[in-house]
């Protein structure tokens, strides 16, 4: 009876504090997801693309199973395999690096009885699990060096292994995930003022060592060498030249960026409808990018403002439900975890709806439980269930009000 009565009490607690509607839109996306997928691919030559969706909808159902499986289960229990967790990431990104397999110029996958894992997704989410452990510890000033070197220090080591891949879109989240954190743990904003400067100044050097080359009359294969020298390749320089003026290649290099502009333009106000996208029909939209990094050009051809609408507004009901749960997480890691895991929702979404319109330049971005992928699905579903897991897993409020001073009597008074 005692088993069933404790039993009942914890189903209780999950279902009424578990944000349904956080549920809700993670459903929603998933099944638009579902059925873009299969738009973007039913009309492909190729028999393994044009049942990309099946297996869309399998990864989608594992990660739903993992949402739930993290939602119930404590987040506090996790702390004391966050280091471990990372210890093995480091360990894959490196593995990775010798015997990945190569797609596309970049070794970014490691196959386990024929499905593709991507290491630098399982390190997104360890490198949050143990900033926030981290950052969470009692007594850590954020404004002593020695501590923002170790903070940053944990995200740059897998930060320059996925640069060897290359993998440089990927790489870029960790730096506004990790000052997201460090601000959320108390970082003064005279410290993150000059971080931001000295970002401001490296970002000026790394434009000039792109630009200034070529300008100067120098050759493609010097202008190559500098450009490793500093850690990037040829393709970062003609991927920015492109954005700036795709008539420079519009055939090759500058194809993607004006075609999703054109699938975005011409979908207008209600779109083509579905399954009657002429860009991805035609393959003026590349099939081998249009249910990954351009599902929302996909999307925006079909369904329109509209629901290119909808769709930003079920990522603003995630974003807002995340918000709600880190300011009233229970302790400081929960906290911490939240704005961790949101901080990349946000870069994703912010990012890859940029580069399809034209606003950023293209970096290989997906789109949270739209595009198509396993690592990113199942990464960004434990995410999600993180964050349920706070909200389902803190304290009553009368315990938290109490420790603010804002219910009875406050701690220590």
């Amino acid at each position: 009876m005692l088993a069933v009565a404790g039993v009942t009490r914890v189903a209780k607690r999950f279902f009424t504090r578990m944000s349904w509607t956080m549920t809700f839109a993670v459903v929603a996306l998933l099944v638009i997801g579902v059925f873009f997928v299969y738009s973007a691919c039913y009309v492909s030559e190729e028999s393994p693309v044009r049942l990309l969706y099946k297996k869309q909808m399998v990864w989608g159902f594992a990660g739903f199973l993992c949402y739930w499986a993290l939602a119930v289960t404590d987040y506090r229990h996790l702390r004391k395999l966050s280091w471990t967790f990372y210890a093995a990431s480091i360990v894959l990104l490196i593995l990775v690096l010798f015997v990945g397999t190569t797609i596309y110029g970049a070794k970014r996958w490691l196959m386990f009885l024929g499905i593709g894992v991507q290491p630098s997704e399982i390190a997104k989410f360890a490198v949050v699990f143990v900033l926030a452990r981290k950052l969470s510890r009692p007594g850590l000033n954020l404004a002593e060096p020695r501590a923002l070197l170790e903070v940053a220090g944990i995200a740059l080591v897998p930060l320059c292994l996925i640069l060897l891949e290359p993998d440089f879109g990927t790489a870029l989240v960790f730096v506004p995930m990790t000052l997201a954190m460090m601000y959320a743990a108390g970082m003064p904003a005279r410290i993150l003022g000059i971080i931001f400067l000295i970002g401001a100044v490296l970002l000026g050097v790394l434009m000039a060592a792109m630009f200034v080359p070529p300008a100067l009359g120098v050759t493609r294969e010097e202008h190559g060498d500098i450009l490793k020298w500093i850690g990037l390749r040829t393709y970062h320089y003609d991927r920015l030249a492109v954005f700036f003026d795709a008539d420079l290649d519009p055939l090759a290099k500058g194809w993607n960026k004006r075609q999703s502009e054109i699938a975005v333009g011409s979908g207008g106000m209600f779109g083509k409808g579905y399954l009657k996208g002429t860009q991805n029909i035609l393959g003026f939209l590349p099939r081998s990018v249009a249910p990954t990094d351009f599902i929302f050009s996909v999307i925006a051809e079909e369904k329109g403002f509209m629901g290119s609408l909808t769709v930003l507004g079920l990522f603003s009901v995630l974003m807002v439900s995340g918000v709600r749960t880190a300011l009233s997480a229970p302790d400081k890691m929960g906290r911490l975890l939240c704005v961790g895991f949101l901080s990349l929702l946000f870069c994703h979404v912010f990012v890859n709806i940029a580069m399809t319109v034209g606003l950023m330049p293209i970096t290989g971005l997906p789109l949270p439980l739209l595009s198509y992928g396993g690592s990113f699905m199942m990464v960004t579903m434990a995410s999600l269930g993180i964050v349920q897991s706070v909200r389902i897993h803190a304290k009553q409020p009368k315990v938290a009000f109490q420790q603010r001073g804002l219910w009875g009597p406050a701690v220590g008074g």
